[in-house]
């Protein structure tokens, strides 16, 4: 898999972990910064790596900051991505199974680098449900373009 990643200063240290894990797993790695861990505004790297995933030139992406909220919340600011903020094994597998999440957010400063690999794994191989979870995910789409009506 082509796999996008980024990070601000405070995720640096896990991006740089994970790169490593990343190749080792046999995906090619496009990492988009930051460089080091001086601070930097973690948005527009976020909005970078979540584009590269909505143009198809990456598969998916991974973004992490401090918590991994904010890099979330940025990168699904993109139409058409999925990300979703994963500390533990329970809401990868969830957000895969059910969500087809296209981005993962991870906290570098709440998940060692031992179960930020195992995350990483499960994400990268858990594959998507469909049936009525495609629904939903169509149902979010409509929410995203602005024409989803208020029936339920």
């Amino acid at each position: 898999m082509r796999i996008a990643i980024g990070a601000d200063h405070a995720g640096f240290p896990l991006k740089q972990h994970l790169v490593q894990t990343l190749a080792r797993l046999g995906h090619a790695v496009d990492d988009r910064g930051t460089g080091s861990e001086a601070p930097v505004d973690y948005p527009p790297i976020c909005a970078e790596v979540a584009r590269l995933v909505r143009s198809g030139q990456a598969d998916r992406g991974i973004v992490i900051g401090g918590s991994g909220q904010g890099e979330q919340m940025a990168a699904n600011k993109v139409e058409g991505i999925r990300a979703a903020l994963c500390n533990d094994l329970y809401t990868t597998r969830l957000s895969r199974k059910h969500n087809d999440a296209n981005v993962l957010a991870i906290g570098g400063r709440i998940v060692a680098f031992a179960l930020a690999d195992e995350i990483v794994a499960l994400w990268l191989t858990t594959p998507f449900d469909g049936g009525r979870h495609q629904r939903r995910l169509d149902q979010i789409a409509e929410i995203e373009k602005g024409t989803v009506s208020s029936k339920r």
